[in-house]
Parts: C-alpha cells; structure tokens; sequence
C-alpha cells in the first residue's frame, strides 16, 4: 500500500450493472401490431362508396313504392259491370252512372221471347266482367215476342231499306228489279207485304233506272273489216281490231272479218266496245 492512498474500510463497493431484458417466454407469440392509420384518400373513397350504397337503396324502394302505387291506382280505376238484362234505357244509364261508367244504345233492336220491347237485352262488355272506369257498356235493346209493324220502304234506296228493316228486326226475303224512267233510280217502288201489315220478313221492287237505246248486234262474218268498222263508228260504237289470222280458204283475201264480240244477235248500246278479227 502506497502511503497517502486511502485505506477502504469493510467490502468494496461496485457500480450495479444495468438490468437485462427477461426474454419472451417460450410458446407465446409477440403482441401484433397496431393498426395503421387510414389515409386521407382511403378515408373519402370509403365515405363516397357508402353514400353511392345508401342511394343506390333509396332508389329502388322509390321504385318499389312507385310501381305498387300504380297498380293500386289502376285497380282504383277498374269496375265491374253490372248487370243491365231487361232494365230501360233510364234504368240502365242509372246503374252504369253507378258504376262510373256510360250507356250507349245500339240503333238495332233484337227479338227476345221473354223480354219486353224497349228493354235491355243483350250487353257489351257482359255482365261481371272487369273493365276501366267512365267506359261506354253497349245495350242492344229488345223488340218484343216477334218483330211489329212493317214500316214504309217506298222511295227508300236499296241500302236504307235494308237498314230500316235490321232496325225493325224484320228480314229481307227477296229483291226484284224492274227498269222504268216513271220512278227514281236504285228507289223501292212496292213492296210485300204493304206497309202496316205483320210479318217477320219483306220482299222489295227496286226501279234500276231506264236503259237507254239499244240494238242487236249485227253479224259481221265474212265482210270486209274496214267497211264494217267504218259504218259501226258512225253510229257511235267503239271498233277495236284485236288481231289478225292467216286463212286456210284461198278464196277467202285479206282483212274479211272472221270473229266478233259480242256475237250476233246480242244487244249492244252507244260507247260499248266491239271487236272483230280479220284474215291476214
């Protein structure tokens, strides 16, 4: 010991050593990691995708709800017809009016065994049957047991007799025509049976109107073509030569008539056309 170097007095002291890290125990895994923080970017993608969804889902229950609203507002405006058999025309625009629908009477009546004339007796659409609402129902109305008085067709034309006659329910048995300049044309100049008789059918004279002059064809074999024509237009006909033939007959020259229409003996008047066929 050297002199002047302090003598220590009981054990000597030491600076302690810095504590060590107790190691991970064996069969446990380490803790994971955090979670990373979301950018920016990543964080407005997420927020415009859900608000794209929440849309997307307001969108079809608008639609869902829209389309049930429009089959409940069709169904509103569908009614049943009611039905209209053996009701009047006042009776049945009531009921239709009911309904929210109209009444249209059709102009022919029809015969029925059990309904009373002036009543309905057939309907179109028919009873029961669903239809749209302030739609027109068509009624045919009844025209009794059997068919009533005949009426007057006398000066009618053909067409409105035949429609006076559906109207009345009563049909059309015969038609017959005669040519007279004492009537009017295409007019009903008598009938059967009379007016104000009874029947369930009637039978008609219509006046066709006066024919005008006429003539009988002349027979045109065997004369020459241009001569025949010649005089036919003179008279006021129409002479067509439609074409020509060779003729086996030497004797026989060219242009001698050997077929005509209409043939001789027919009845032709002013404008109708003529034709012939000469020998070549």
């Amino acid at each position: 010991m050297r002199p002047g170097t302090p003598t220590s007095i009981g054990p000597s002291l030491t600076k302690p050593a810095p504590p060590s890290r107790v190691p991970a125990a064996r069969g446990r895994s380490a803790p994971p990691p955090g979670p990373k923080p979301v950018s920016g970017l990543r964080r407005w993608t997420i927020r415009i995708g859900a608000t794209v969804l929440i849309l997307g889902a307001a969108g079809v229950t608008f639609g869902l709800f829209g389309v049930a609203g429009l089959q409940v507002a069709l169904r509103l405006r569908e009614v049943a017809v009611p039905e209209l058999a053996g009701q009047t025309v006042a009776e049945a625009t009531a009921t239709l009016s009911d309904a929210s629908l109209a009444v249209r009477v059709e102009p022919l009546s029809r015969i029925h065994p059990t309904i009373p004339a002036g009543q309905v007796v057939d309907q179109d659409p028919v009873a029961g049957q669903i239809t749209r609402s302030h739609r027109n129902v068509k009624v045919w109305l009844s025209s009794g047991q059997s068919a009533g008085a005949v009426p007057s067709l006398l000066g009618q034309s053909e067409r409105g007799a035949r429609a006076r006659l559906q109207e009345d329910a009563l049909g059309l048995l015969r038609v017959s025509e005669i040519r007279s300049g004492r009537y009017a044309s295409d007019a009903v100049v008598a009938q059967e049976p009379p007016p104000r008789g009874t029947a369930t059918a009637v039978s008609v004279l219509i006046n066709r109107g006066e024919r005008g002059a006429t003539y009988v064809m002349p027979d045109l074999i065997g004369v020459y073509a241009s001569s025949a024509a010649e005089v036919l237009r003179s008279r006021g006909f129409r002479v067509t030569q439609t074409d020509e033939y060779p003729y086996p007959d030497p004797r026989v020259g060219t242009g001698i008539v050997l077929r005509q229409f209409p043939r001789p003996g027919f009845q032709i008047a002013h404008g109708e056309a003529i034709s012939i066929e000469v020998s070549q």
